[in-house]
């Protein structure tokens, strides 16, 4: 797949170390000045070196789209500087991973392609992005969240080597930074290790120095400008760190997952009915600011490498589908119940799409139903094939309802106002549950749901 990596520090270089060995093509983003203090381990180097080498990868500085074409063509990584990924436009990637590490979000967004990827705090899952990859050193790191975030940031570094704030080294004034030491370097607490602004920065422990600003950076008071590790492993300097490889293969997990399901299951978005309790066209009743319908066609611009279909006989609401490139099917006999429009979304999503391994049905007027429920409903219909994945509990189950293609014929012999429930009443063995708030499973029937 195409994955674009916005930072090329040391956690996002053994990100792509992960990624790069399993055969993805990677372009990297950077600022104009990176400020990586373990730049030995880091492809930002080829910033201001023009290249960098780090294990079995070459990243190569470009300025443009059609140098870092050239690049991956010839099995190496590009590196661009573009802090506001604009690169994203012309490559068009399958997965955008932000991995500059700001622990806030500086501008991503979960529609910015088809999966997106947050790495550590600062990005909601179902929100901002489709995953959080955890970074806190420590039982979960590495983990894969669908929902959430991750830890938020303590300001106090993980334990290396039994050590915590001793081990980073910090300017202490405003200027630019010249290094007495170099990386790898065995030094002394109390020892000069650097100037910034014509002060000395002396180390707070034994050990090693790992990593190391480079030389004419202009620094601040305080910030952390180098790091020791009192192991004192010279390979350790030079190598990826064991925390880039787990944060890298929380990444490599979330990409894989998402490669085996991407175009195999697809969205059917049922908004047909007649709204006889609600006495009007309830779908475009306001909630929250917005028609009721608009609240599921904006939840599946997340979903945008899943096949989409709308069936409605409302013509407003099938142009703004079309806008969004859902593509819609006109059920001109509501009347006939819900089982004619899961038909005709069916009948078109398979004319289409004759290899599809499952649909999910969704429904039109679920304001409060999370991104995150859908992204995990996908996320257990790829390991539980020949399954109903529903949202709820066998108690109250609800919509959404993603079914294998194992079932396809139950649901063409629906008729009249009989939905996919009934089939799942004499089916409960076969049925796997999403676990999704009360609130997010509530539909809205008649007005008076609009002022609970």
């Amino acid at each position: 797949m195409k994955i674009l990596i916005k930072g090329a520090g040391d956690l996002a270089t053994g990100i792509a170390s992960r990624l790069y060995r399993s055969g993805h093509q990677i372009i990297m983003t950077e600022i104009e000045v990176p400020l990586t203090v373990r730049r030995m381990v880091s492809l930002s180097r080829a910033v201001y070196e023009g290249e960098a080498v780090v294990e079995d990868m070459r990243g190569v500085l470009v300025s443009s789209m059609k140098e870092a074409l050239t690049i991956m063509e010839a099995g190496d990584i590009p590196v661009i500087v573009d802090p506001c990924a604009r690169i994203a436009d012309g490559y068009q990637p399958d997965v955008i991973i932000d991995a500059i590490l700001a622990k806030k979000n500086l501008g991503t967004k979960i529609t910015d392609a088809p999966l997106v990827i947050g790495v550590g705090p600062g990005f909601t899952a179902g929100e901002d992005c489709h995953c959080v990859v955890e970074t806190k050193r420590g039982h979960t790191l590495g983990d894969t969240i669908y929902e959430g975030s991750a830890i938020p940031n303590t300001g106090v570094p993980g334990n290396v080597g039994g050590y915590t704030t001793e081990r980073l080294i910090r300017a202490s004034a405003e200027g630019v930074i010249e290094p007495l030491v170099s990386i790898g370097d065995v030094v002394k607490k109390g020892q000069a290790v650097a100037l910034t602004g014509g002060k000395e920065v002396c180390a707070k422990m034994d050990g090693i120095v790992r990593g190391m600003l480079q030389p004419g950076v202009r620094v601040w008071e305080n910030l952390k400008i180098g790091d020791i590790d009192a192991r004192c492993e010279t390979f350790h300097c030079f190598t990826i760190s064991d925390k880039a490889r787990s944060v890298g293969g929380g990444v490599l997990e979330a990409v894989t997952r998402f490669d085996h399901m991407r175009r195999k299951y697809a969205v059917i978005i049922l908004a047909a009915g007649r709204s006889v309790r609600f006495g009007e066209n309830k779908l475009l009743a306001v909630v929250s600011g917005k028609p009721l319908y608009r609240h599921t066609l904006e939840r599946m611009c997340a979903f945008q490498d899943y096949p989409q279909y709308l069936v409605t006989g409302y013509e407003a609401i099938a142009e703004e589908a079309e806008r969004q490139g859902i593509r819609t099917v006109i059920n001109k006999e509501p009347e006939l119940g819900i089982s004619r429009s899961i038909l005709l979304g069916l009948e078109e999503c398979l004319r289409q799409n004759p290899d599809i391994e499952g649909v999910l049905f969704s429904v039109c007027d679920q304001p409060n139903l999370k991104t995150a429920t859908i992204q995990k409903i996908l996320n257990m219909a790829g390991v539980h094939k020949g399954r109903i994945i529903c949202a709820g509990n066998p108690g109250r189950p609800g919509n959404p309802v993603l079914w294998d293609r194992a079932f396809f014929d139950d649901l063409r012999n629906l008729t009249g106002d009989n939905g996919g429930r009934q089939i799942m009443s004499g089916l409960q063995e076969k049925v796997r549950y999403v676990e999704a708030q009360p609130e997010e499973l509530k539909d809205i029937d008649q007005k008076n749901d609009l002022q609970e």
